[in-house]
């Protein structure tokens, strides 16, 4: 049984545009709307992941949870997708300040700072 399912992607190849767009309409540039069945999203969300590289891309469909819908994403973005009790929330990376290399006394990175925003 279809189901509405939404893409949004930043900065990802030209072929997973072309995928993605055999599939679903584009009303904006990079993001993706459309009814589709679980196995073809599954295979897209693959497609989509794999091929990120530096740039993002997030997707969100209907699933049996308190919620009714999943998040998922890939790539690196300052938002990302947090479990809380069951529920997805979002939570914040905080950003370095400019100049600030490594974290630590070595020049690694440091645990990362998160905001749950509720």
């Amino acid at each position: 049984m279809p189901n509405l399912v939404v893409i949004q992607t930043t900065a990802v190849p030209d072929y997973v545009r072309g995928s993605l767009s055999r599939w679903l309409t584009e009303p904006a540039p990079g993001f993706y709307v459309g009814s589709i069945s679980a196995k073809v999203r599954d295979s897209l969300w693959e497609l989509v992941s794999e091929a990120v590289g530096e740039g993002a891309a997030v997707c969100v469909h209907p699933t049996d949870t308190e919620q009714r819908y999943v998040v998922r994403t890939a790539g690196q973005r300052r938002r990302r997708v947090t479990d809380f009790e069951g529920l997805q929330l979002i939570a914040f990376r905080e950003e370095r300040e400019r100049g600030e290399e490594g974290g630590g006394e070595d020049g690694s990175e440091n645990s990362e700072n998160v905001r749950v925003d509720f």
